[in-house]
């Protein structure tokens, strides 16, 4: 009787804990703020009931799960056999992505069926937060996922970098297709959807053991759910599920990311799909960057109101007058830095007249900081570039005055020359030599090279020589130490004879020589970055080396510096000319288009390239020693052990806490192995 009543007791216990599971479930989450799941990692909820799997931090990873697994198999009894089926689940979310870099993009966001809570390394990087083929291999973690991919991996046959695709313990997608939804009009024609665009996006999957069918749809939030799904792929989930499996979502950042949010989730399981095709009120989805509450109106509200717009309209009428005054006397206002630095300004009628009311026949290009025209100033007799900046803020007018006052002190062969300024209301333009033959980067990278010859092996190592003895200038020779902040291709110019010159010095910070520079706001572009730089916050003369370093690279082999088209082990150009040194094939990173070229003179630019952009920065040259290898005053050292590094021993990189502003260590050593006496090279 007691062996009775202990049994009894462990069916009773055994289903009490298994009701869950064995019913048919149904939740709704209209936001998150009130939600019990499970986050891992960088998942958390906004004040406004987002659910943000990872911000734009890199190397993140984030899990967001439901509690408790769902049953999602039972067993039937079959001729003597037991058979497994999986029970009919259906789900209804709204998610969005918003790149930090909304180019490049980022890595993407899955909706995931995990046998696991807690799954096992798990990686920041391109794999959505999923495990990868050796930890499922080592850990068994059987899932299903829904991924959304913004980047494109050629190792996992990603089809392109803005895909739908349903993965299968795989990170190569069983089925996937270019995102999209199919229109209830127009004859049910196919309407792209960036994934990346930040914008709320609907998504529908559904699973018909009966059909053993899987349906993903999705949608803009707002649209009604399109009657044919996106992606329609035949499977017996019964070989892919255990009996109980955890569903939520998860994400990860690597170099390149994105914020990955969810909005609102609907899940059921079981016959009854009823619930889940009503699912959550898309009125009451939280949106990022939602509108303020709406007031209440009433009387006394009303007369506030009135009385407040009656102020308001005074408020207009004088600000007009004082806008008109100074719009008047515009051209008359004399900054005070302008008495301090000399430098000339334009009337603004001057420079409209130039460039023919700023036409777009006299466009010549676009930058980080504004437009740029071509014109000529008569007074002036020769052809120049115009920049024009439309900003209304303060750091605007800062950029703005930092190029005036870093630019028209300085002199030197291989900058770009100053000629003067010009202000009227909050435009802001800048003048200075023209270049016809653009930027190095059009150059390199166009996609005119059928109409216009490639740069020559020469014309490259004159240009990388060029831009060396401007940096060389800025960090050692002129009054004050300037560093320059932002060196890449896009900002070096080639004049009519191919000479460079470094232009655009709207980051540059200036140092009094042997002052140790402060923290700062990080600035400069992706891919340029010295990585102790994301630590320390301090922009020294060893970070513009390491941006050149990267250019170097550039130059040599014609490849961007970050290249999301390339395998994950190319993305970044620095890590792959990097691996084929170690492997001694350093010689397949020229550019394979140089039909004629200085072997010597490429490998050298490589190893120098690679020198330049190593991860501590006491072992990158200073400016000088990049000149005098380059001209060939001094030997190339041996690249130092720190090569040896693998990449995600780069991309790993412990923090660093102060650095000189030089790379004197460095120096000491090469010049204790060379007698040679240094002098400068600049003009």
């Amino acid at each position: 009787m007691e062996v009775l009543s202990c049994f009894l007791l462990h069916l009773l216990l055994t289903r009490l804990l298994h009701v869950h599971a064995d019913a048919d479930i149904s939740f709704v989450y209209n936001g998150f703020t009130h939600s019990n799941l499970t986050l891992e990692g960088a998942s958390y909820v906004r004040p406004g009931g987002i659910l943000t799997v990872t911000n734009k931090t890199e190397g993140l990873i984030g899990h967001a799960l439901y509690p408790t697994p769902f049953r999602f198999k039972t067993h039937q009894f079959v001729n003597n056999t037991n058979k497994s089926v999986v029970m009919n689940f259906s789900t209804n979310f709204v998610f969005s992505i918003l790149p930090k870099y909304p180019d490049l993009g980022g890595q993407g966001l899955a909706f995931v069926l995990m046998s696991t809570k807690w799954p096992k390394n798990c990686l920041p990087n391109q794999f959505l937060g999923l495990p990868n083929g050796t930890s499922n291999v080592k850990f068994s973690t059987r899932f299903l996922a829904v991924e959304f991919d913004i980047i494109q991996n050629t190792e996992l046959l990603d089809i392109n970098d803005n895909h739908v695709g349903i993965d299968i313990s795989s990170l190569i997608s069983s089925a996937s297709e270019p995102a999209s939804y199919y229109s209830s009009k127009n004859n049910g024609r196919r309407i792209p959807i960036l994934l990346r665009s930040g914008d709320p996006i609907q998504t529908w999957v559904d699973y018909n053991s009966q059909e053993m069918l899987m349906n993903v749809t999705i949608s803009p939030l707002g649209l009604p759910r399109p009657r044919r799904p996106l992606i329609s792929f035949p499977i017996d989930l019964s070989l892919v599920l255990d009996d109980y499996m955890y569903t939520g979502f998860s994400a990860s950042t690597g170099l390149i990311t994105a914020s990955h949010n969810v909005h609102a989730w609907s899940f059921s399981i079981g016959e009854d799909k009823a619930r889940t095709q009503q699912g959550f009120d898309p009125r009451k989805v939280p949106i990022i960057d939602t509108t303020a509450k709406q007031v209440v109106h009433t009387k006394g509200f009303a007369v506030g109101i009135t009385l407040s717009c009656l102020a308001f309209v005074i408020l207009i009428i004088a600000a007009a007058i004082h806008v008109l005054h100074k719009i008047k006397h515009a051209d008359e206002i004399l900054e005070d830095w302008e008495i301090q630095y000399g430098a000339r300004r334009f009337k603004y009628t001057e420079l409209s007249s130039a460039t023919k009311g700023f036409g777009e026949k006299n466009l010549i290009g676009s930058g980080g900081f504004g437009r740029v025209y071509k014109g000529v100033i008569p007074s002036l007799g020769v052809e120049v570039a115009i920049k024009r900046i439309g900003h209304n803020s303060q750091q605007g007018m800062k950029e703005f005055v930092a190029e005036i006052t870093s630019m028209g002190r300085l002199r030197h062969r291989n900058l770009v020359q100053l000629h003067g300024w010009c202000r009227k209301q909050d435009e802001l333009l800048l003048v200075y030599d023209y270049m016809p033959n653009g930027s190095l980067d059009k150059l390199l990278f166009g996609n005119d090279h059928k109409k216009k010859k490639l740069l020559t092996w020469d014309q490259r190592y004159k240009i990388l020589v060029g831009i060396a003895q401007a940096l060389l200038y800025l960090h050692e020779e002129c009054n004050q130490r300037v560093v320059h902040r932002d060196v890449k291709p896009s900002n070096v110019l080639i004049d009519a004879d191919l000479t460079a010159k470094l232009g655009d010095f709207g980051l540059a910070k200036i140092y009094e020589h042997g002052i140790n520079p402060k923290t700062t706001h990080i600035v400069g572009t992706l891919g340029y970055l010295a990585p102790e730089l994301t630590r320390t916050g301090k922009a020294t003369t060893s970070t513009d080396v390491y941006s050149y370093g990267i250019l170097m690279l550039e130059v040599a082999c014609r490849r961007r510096s970050i290249d999301p088209q390339k395998s994950a082990t190319e993305l970044l150009l620095v890590d792959w000319v990097k691996e084929l040194h170690l492997q001694g094939e350093i010689t397949r990173a020229i550019d394979p288009m140089l039909d004629d070229y200085d072997l010597d003179e490429a490998v050298l630019v490589l190893n120098l390239g690679l020198l330049c952009s190593i991860l501590h920065p006491v072992n990158r040259p200073s400016m000088r020693r990049v000149v005098q290898i380059l001209l060939g005053q001094v030997s190339l050292p041996p690249l130092p052990p720190e090569i040896l590094l693998r990449d995600q021993d780069h991309r790993n990189i412990m923090g660093f806490s102060d650095f000189p502003n030089d790379s004197d260590l460095f120096n000491s050593k090469l010049m204790s192995s060379h007698t040679d006496t240094h002098t400068s090279t600049s003009s």
